[in-house]
């Protein structure tokens, strides 16, 4: 099924894929390259370096083809003129990946690197991984409110994905709100207007920060009421959600709105932590790159993706930033033989 949210874990099984604690694995050489994500940029990474003959090792992370796998139609992504399952997009680009010889570990988890180290270490669940080069595709993950009840009722009615979980019994004909003012939550409240009883766009400014054509789309959608100037206090419920408590930061006025789901879309955390103290990062914790280049602050050391990207985030700069990456490596390896 299209929205099935167990999906992120049926990516292809890969054909070259490394399980570690197996004998295979404890005779694993040092790698040329390791790539550390494998959502567009991570992939795209792969697909370049296998071309150029380097043997990449990718390790996918615990959610392999990243954030784009939760996303229902991609419409613009290049050479897709229908649009695109964002998950059957994943898909194709690891067979591509694979085609050339990338050597996949899927649902494995980075517990930390050193790159103090020459090669560089990686340590991945038990085992230790040697490198001459990293490329960072670890991309982001979803910003939290940071209200109570949110974190109690996550997954009884609190989610972070409208095209996973929109679709579900328990938000059918119900009233529903979104958190945020972006694309994506104009997405998400579009989206869930074909399923919920009202939809409620909660946003703390009093015009929307989405593209002008996705504004449109959505406050031109009887189903979909916005509210103003106003934040989540509370999330309310015990066993699932029953309603939020609202404050209008003009006003000052509080209120409870009932509903049956809260879909929280404001924004993204760069999936950067284990690299703290190492790889130069802004205030917000995306990478720093070296200017025109996928580069950061330690030779050896390559970055692309939304790890790296605090302005664009979209599926194509994340796969022209892997490219880059991956080229920057290539020729940094040739250059220290």
């Amino acid at each position: 099924p299209r929205h099935d949210r167990s999906r992120q874990s049926r990516l292809l099984v890969p054909q070259a894929t490394l399980q570690f604690g197996s004998k295979s694995s404890q005779q694993l050489k040092m790698e040329n390259v390791i790539i550390i994500g494998s959502g567009c940029a991570g992939w795209t990474a792969a697909v370049y370096t296998a071309r150029a003959g380097l043997e990449p090792l990718l390790l996918t992370g615990q959610q392999p083809g990243g954030l784009l796998t939760t996303t229902t139609v991609v419409e613009n992504f290049p050479g897709f003129s229908k649009g695109i399952d964002g998950f059957e997009l994943m898909q194709e680009m690891q067979k591509q990946a694979e085609r050339f010889g990338t050597r996949i570990q899927l649902a494995v988890t980075v517990d930390s690197v050193d790159l103090s180290l020459r090669p560089f270490r990686v340590q991945a669940g038990s085992k230790t991984l040697e490198a001459k080069s990293i490329i960072v595709a670890t991309g982001a993950g979803h910003r939290h409110l940071g209200v109570p009840g949110e974190k109690e009722l996550e997954n009884r009615g609190v989610t972070y994905c409208a095209t996973c979980d929109g679709a579900l019994p328990i938000f059918r004909n119900k009233p529903l709100v979104v958190v945020g003012g972006g694309d994506t939550a104009c997405e998400e409240a579009m989206y869930l207007s074909r399923f919920g009883s009202k939809v409620y766009l909660v946003h703390r400014r009093d015009q929307l920060r989405a593209s002008p054509i996705m504004a449109e789309r959505a406050l031109g959608n009887e189903k979909i009421e916005p509210i103003w100037n106003t934040e989540v206090e509370e999330i309310l419920g015990e066993e699932e959600v029953v309603g939020v408590r609202l404050r209008n930061k003009v006003t000052g006025e509080a209120r409870v709105l009932d509903c049956d789901g809260v879909f929280i879309a404001i924004g993204h955390v760069p999936n950067t932590k284990i690299f703290k103290g190492q790889l130069d990062m802004n205030d917000s914790g995306y990478l720093k790159l070296t200017p025109e280049t996928g580069a950061t602050n330690v030779e050896g050391v390559f970055a692309a993706g939304d790890c790296s990207d605090s302005v664009y985030r979209q599926a194509i700069t994340a796969a022209g930033m892997g490219c880059r990456a991956a080229i920057d490596c290539e020729r940094w390896l040739a250059a220290q033989s």
